[in-house]
């Protein structure tokens, strides 16, 4: 820059200062203002919109799969591709330290680079091209984040498109740029072919990725939706011994385990006696000597901390006299029968299989291969699905063991073919009403079939 070029930039500044606005105080009070704004902005989002609550983070789950936060997805991005170019891309240190150190140091010393002293955006095409091409890469790799390398079926096509926007075309446009430097039109019509390009391929990219599957994590934020949540856990994984109120003393039923005396999870010697985090312990570790599996995922198991924890929120709250349960935690399991109305699977049926039954009829368990997670499963899996339920017969198997009636081996009479289910304690009156309510009547499905079953309107 020349002295002449520096006298008129001088000139200028101090003409703008003549007309008004200096940094103290109108700039900083400007500032202050739009400050002002994007706090509010973010307080109403927060308050209004918020975010989708997550499970609580469990530091020793190998499981989980880290990812960075949206505004580093482009670089999560990048960095994927430029794995999957071949040799180079082994080097990882050159991905993740020294190619973006390039790109900051370009950034930093862009301003030396280009020592243009005009402002006006129409003679300063360089740096304006840098960035454009650099906002929209970013912009381009982020909505392609979720967008896999290779699919399912070992194809790489995706990939390499994802390597020409993310990768090629930025590197060949910002060549281009320093050759023709000189040119402002060349400059332009590399720009803009460069970011056409990379806007149709990502789009064939995104149109060509297949459908994500949503993981929907149900969270429980309120004391009572961690009790019900920790009731639901607890009928599946600890039911089948520790039966659906833990008062369970001998385990029935339960291969490998039959006539093990256990101390009753529900007494003072259990809840007394031991904290929670110790709690938390004998659930995620398992007790291997006594036959108990870890449940924590950490160690082989299905559940997650958040999971375990809203176990120990139920049992505290369920059988702990310490803990006052809300009233709301006390609702019945399934609204009553009236006279004469005949129960449906979805309203009556399944939160009831989903608390007795589900525990041991679930895949990986021996149950006689009849399983009860779905409709479907109750009606025509296991060894006897033949006989297991007939709709309108009393001697259906179902019926008899649930009413404490085991069924006997027909080829070796004193051999039970099918206990008494469950094996831990018998079923509820009323249970058992329902039950047999539903088969004798056809086991409809919703509540719109039982209701046209039923012989009175029911309010």
């Amino acid at each position: 820059m020349n002295d002449e070029t520096k006298k008129q930039i001088n000139q200028r500044y101090e003409r703008q200062l003549d007309k008004g606005e200096r940094f103290w105080p109108d700039t900083i009070f400007k500032d202050l203002i739009m400050s002002l704004a994007i706090f509010t902005l973010l307080i109403l989002l927060a308050t209004f919109i918020g975010i989708p609550a997550e499970p609580k983070a469990d530091p020793s789950d190998t499981s989980y799969i880290p990812r960075p936060e949206w505004y580093f997805l482009f670089l999560f991005k990048f960095l994927a591709l430029y794995g999957q170019l071949p040799i180079i891309g082994k080097i990882e240190w050159l991905a993740t330290v020294l190619i973006p150190g390039i790109a900051i140091g370009v950034l930093t010393l862009l301003p030396f680079i280009e020592k243009n002293p005009n402002r006006y955006y129409g003679k300063r095409i360089l740096p304006i091209s840098i960035m454009t091409i650099m906002v929209t890469g970013i912009i381009l790799l982020t909505l392609m984040s979720e967008v896999p390398t290779v699919a399912e079926d070992g194809s790489k096509l995706l990939g390499t498109l994802q390597t020409l926007v993310g990768i090629f075309i930025p590197l060949t446009a910002y060549i281009l740029f320093f050759a023709f430097k000189s040119n402002t039109r060349l400059m332009l019509w590399t720009t803009s072919l460069a970011v056409v390009s990379m806007i149709l391929i990502s789009g064939t990219v995104l149109a060509l990725a297949p459908e994500k599957q949503a993981e929907e994590t149900e969270v429980a934020t309120t004391l009572v939706d961690q009790i019900f949540a920790g009731q639901d856990l607890y009928s599946i994984h600890c039911t089948e011994c520790h039966g659906d109120d833990g008062s369970v003393a001998v385990i029935q039923g339960v291969e490998g385990l039959e006539g093990e005396k256990i101390t009753p999870i529900n007494s003072r010697d259990v809840l007394y006696t031991i904290t929670d985090s110790a709690m938390y312990e004998v659930i995620a570790y398992g007790r291997p000597n006594a036959g108990m599996p870890p449940f924590g995922k950490t160690y082989g198991g299905e559940l997650s901390r958040s999971e375990i924890d809203y176990i120990n929120v139920f049992m505290r709250y369920m059988w702990d006299d310490r803990f006052e349960i809300p009233a709301e935690a006390l609702k019945p399991l399934f609204p009553p029968l009236a006279t004469g109305e005949v129960p449906s699977y979805d309203v009556h049926i399944q939160p009831i299989v989903k608390r007795y039954c589900i525990s041991c009829h679930r895949a990986g368990k021996e149950n006689n291969n009849y399983l009860m997670t779905t409709y479907e499963e109750i009606l025509f899996t296991g060894d006897n699905a033949a006989n297991n339920i007939i709709a309108g017969d009393e001697g259906s198997y179902f019926l008899q063991v649930i009413q404490e009636h085991a069924i006997m081996n027909p080829e070796k009479p004193e051999e039970e073919l099918i206990g008494v289910m469950p094996p831990n304690r018998a079923l509820k009156p009323n249970i058992v009403d329902v039950f047999f309510r539903w088969i004798m009547n056809g086991m409809p499905q919703t509540a719109a079939e039982a209701q046209a079953l039923s012989p009175t309107p029911v309010p």
